[in-house]
């Protein structure tokens, strides 16, 4: 046992991993202003015009324009802005100059990244005059596909939530770079009367320029090597590879039994665990989000479970479905105290803050609910997941304020989906069930004494 809270205290102050974390956080506002516009184009688009409402659809038009500005401008550069985040949060942490580490990071994955966007144009049916005439003027044709190339393009691919990953490992990479540097003292030394900021500025050059020539080799060589850019292979040896295990049935209710195990133990389990779901789900999430904007189609999303699921489905009133227990000791149960913590924890507990009946039962290392708080969220997890895969109810691809009330917040991460609301629902009903009998239980334990 003390070697298992051990290894969850490292874990949970690992250094990079809190950089991850924070990264994340940082994200924040980004990740909600991109929600909301693609929340707001199904609601005011996408919904209408399957209900043939198409006249609502064209007088919403400013507004559905808008929010593909908004879009563009949140969770199609995502990659972009966590990158900065990430080498801030790592500099910030060792006490250097945070903004140079943001910066350094930044331009570091930007190095890496394709210089040339190629544009591929099927010209199938097309007569071959035309095709002849095209290759004349010095175009690329391929078969009767014509090839343009423009440089000096960032593609989504790269920038946005599919870049996530590569973003991670670089911006670590050349912040750790960085701060070796920095830490080594290889820097510029001015003069005690050079303004502080100038005097920053000239000590992160030579670690900056240093972080960003190696980021810039590295995704030279894997160029030069493979045929590949640095950041396709990352995604396809190592981010498609860890996304495609972690979109398993007993993948998604191993975390989140775990995540419960943490929480049990007095750790939290989101923040140890944070960095693996929001390092893991969360790029799924955002990438459901560019994939439906791009297809308008909820049977295109990529993956089944996204970092929204967890708290759509298995997070009812916060960690262990506690709404649930609120309910059930409401009913059935005679304690006093256990009462009057439900009634305080109540108004909370429908917007999924739970830490006053968590604390107030208390839930850390109490024999008597151990076991419905280790299986409740599992249990719904599963249940979820598999509604999910038998097509049910469509993947989680709108990120979603965790406050939002349950069977709400699944109808709005669904893009306005009732069944989906109707599962989280059915959901408490099965969680009231296995709480119901502990809490029944428990009228027979007598209460401590102070």
């Amino acid at each position: 046992m003390d070697t298992f809270l051990k290894i969850a205290g490292k874990l949970g102050s690992q250094k990079h991993l809190i950089a991850i974390r924070d990264a994340f956080i940082a994200m924040f506002p980004l990740t909600m202003a991109g929600a909301i516009a693609v929340l707001l184009n199904v609601l005011v688009r996408d919904i209408p015009t399957n209900m043939g409402w198409t006249g609502f659809a064209e007088a919403m038009k400013p507004l559905i324009e808008l929010n593909g500005y908004v879009y563009f401008g949140t969770i199609a550069i995502m990659a972009l802005a966590f990158v900065f985040a990430l080498g801030y949060n790592r500099a910030q942490a060792e006490k250097l100059n945070p903004i140079a580490g943001g910066l350094v990071s930044f331009a570091a994955f930007i190095s890496t990244i394709p210089q040339t966007l190629t544009i591929v144009t099927d010209l199938t049916g097309l007569d071959k005059s035309v095709l002849t005439k095209l290759t004349d003027l010095g175009l690329m044709v391929s078969g009767s596909n014509l090839e343009t190339s423009q440089w000096g393009v960032i593609s989504v691919a790269y920038a946005g939530a599919t870049g996530l990953f590569a973003a991670m490992l670089i911006g670590l990479l050349s912040a750790e770079v960085y701060i070796f540097f920095m830490k080594k003292n290889v820097i510029i030394k001015m003069p005690d009367s050079v303004p502080p900021a100038v005097n920053k500025a000239f000590a992160s050059m030579i670690p900056g320029i240093a972080a960003i020539y190696v980021s810039a080799l590295i995704g030279y060589l894997s160029t030069l090597l493979t045929g590949q850019a640095l950041n396709d292979l990352i995604s396809t040896y190592i981010q498609q590879p860890l996304m495609g295990l972690s979109q398993g049935w007993f993948s998604v209710v191993l975390l989140s039994f775990l995540v419960q195990l943490f929480w049990f133990f007095g750790l939290h389990g989101h923040n140890v665990l944070g960095p693996v779901m929001d390092g893991i789900y969360l790029p799924a999430l955002l990438e459901n989000t560019a994939a439906y904007e791009a297809t308008k189609d909820v049977s295109q999303l990529p993956y089944l479970w996204t970092r929204g699921s967890f708290d759509a489905y298995g997070q009812m009133g916060g960690s262990g479905v506690t709404i649930a227990l609120i309910i059930a000791i409401f009913l059935f149960s005679k304690r006093q105290e256990y009462r009057a913590v439900a009634k305080l924890s109540a108004p909370m507990g429908i917007f999924n803050i739970n830490e006053p009946i968590t604390f107030g039962i208390p839930m850390v290392l109490n024999p008597l609910f151990v076991v419905p708080w280790l299986i409740v969220p599992p249990v719904c997890v599963g249940i979820a997941y598999a509604a999910t895969a038998a097509g049910l109810i469509p993947p989680v691809y709108v990120s979603i304020p965790w406050i939002t009330p349950p069977g709400l917040y699944a109808f709005l991460a669904t893009g306005g989906n009732v069944m989906a609301g109707l599962v989280s629902l059915f959901n408490v009903f099965v969680a009231f069930c296995i709480w119901a009998p502990f809490v029944i239980a428990a009228n027979k334990v007598q209460a401590p004494q102070d």
